[in-house]
């Protein structure tokens, strides 16, 4: 794959860490730990984490990269993504320098406004604001940032501790490095853009929240030169380099059992979308989702090399069911990187 930077292609994970199963929460957590293990056993760049509140799914983040970063050495250690929306940033931010720490500097904070339709049910538990849903998670970025930077975050009204009246209160502990290792997942052009104006890395994945006509690869592209732009134009470049991700469910099968293991995934994913990738729910929201890349190593290998949107990126991360044992989701990153990754540009940090 001609990749338009010439860079070495890196290669990442992303997993729900489902709570599932007559084993509960604590084995899964567990798996959640031994799956993260073998991808760095296996040369992986990075470890990355949905984010889902109230759902069977992993919820504290920055509590299992505490553990995680005390079982691996060097995998990095990401969230895809967290909703802010619905976050204290101050104490995200403690939590975030804190778990950076121990890791050795090894965490890459993913963010997100959230999901817009889920305020209807989710305002009951955490209020509504006059900001509005992307004006108040935009605000709670923006405060994490000035707090993760180490600015100032309030003025104290009284003494405080060694704090005279007056003085600045900065959060602790601080990371150094951590403000540069901050995420956006965009779905549009235009929320690539302003991630690139605000100086935030790019994650793009499996769904563009944009309808074009264009092939979704072809949308992605833009997105993330259009991104690019932003980043330079707003003066970003000078300090460091701008970074993308972009996520692919790529599903290799080298057996039978493979190919049985995901069926039930791929019949439910494919049922909810047309053969373009919009979604046969009738919404008429301007949603298009990527195809669920499985089979024969060599056919997914051809497709991601015509993937646009990848020759554009520094890395691919492989989106997991949230389906499947730990087993089933080791031989997934196996194959990958023994069948798929090398192909693309990638080669393995041991």
């Amino acid at each position: 794959m001609d990749r338009s930077d010439g860079q070495r292609l890196e290669l990442g994970f992303l997993t729900f860490v489902a709570d599932e199963g007559s084993g509960g929460a604590g084995p899964a957590l567990r798996d959640g730990l031994a799956l993260v293990r073998h991808a760095e056993d296996l040369g992986y760049d990075s470890a990355w984490v949905r984010v889902r509140h109230h759902e069977p799914y992993l919820s504290s983040p920055m509590t299992f990269f505490a553990a995680a970063s005390q079982v691996t050495r060097r995998i990095a250690l990401g969230t895809g993504v967290i909703p802010m929306r619905y976050e204290d940033p101050l104490r995200l931010a403690e939590d975030a320098a804190t778990v950076d720490l121990f890791s050795g500097g090894r965490l890459e904070l993913g963010l997100s406004n959230g999901i817009a339709p889920l305020a209807a049910a989710l305002d009951a538990v955490h209020g509504t604001s006059p900001r509005g849903f992307a004006g108040e998670a935009q605000h709670r970025i923006d405060v994490l940032r000035r707090a993760i930077a180490g600015e100032p975050v309030a003025q104290a009204a009284a003494q405080y501790m060694g704090v005279p009246a007056g003085g600045d209160l900065t959060v602790t502990p601080h990371a150094p490095g951590l403000s540069d290792r901050l995420w956006y997942g965009a779905g549009s052009e235009a929320t690539a853009v302003r991630t690139g104006q605000q100086g935030l890395d790019l994650q793009v994945s499996t769904l563009n929240t944009e309808e074009t006509g264009e092939p979704f690869d072809v949308v992605q592209a833009r997105q993330i030169r259009s991104y690019r732009k932003a980043f330079a134009e707003a003066g970003h470049a000078g300090r460091r380099r701008a970074r993308t991700s972009a996520g692919r469910i790529v599903l290799p099968f080298l057996s039978p059992q493979d190919a049985e293991d995901h069926h039930a995934f791929l019949q439910g994913y494919a049922s909810g979308m047309t053969q373009d990738g919009r979604p046969r729910n009738g919404s008429g929201a301007p949603v298009r989702y990527s195809a669920a890349l499985s089979g024969d190593p060599d056919s997914i290998v051809e497709t991601l090399q015509a993937d646009e949107a990848l020759t554009e990126t520094d890395g691919l991360i492989v989106v997991l069911p949230a389906e499947g044992s730990l087993q089933v989701h080791q031989r997934v990153l196996t194959a990958v990187a023994q069948h798929v990754a090398p192909h693309l540009g990638w080669t393995p940090v041991l």
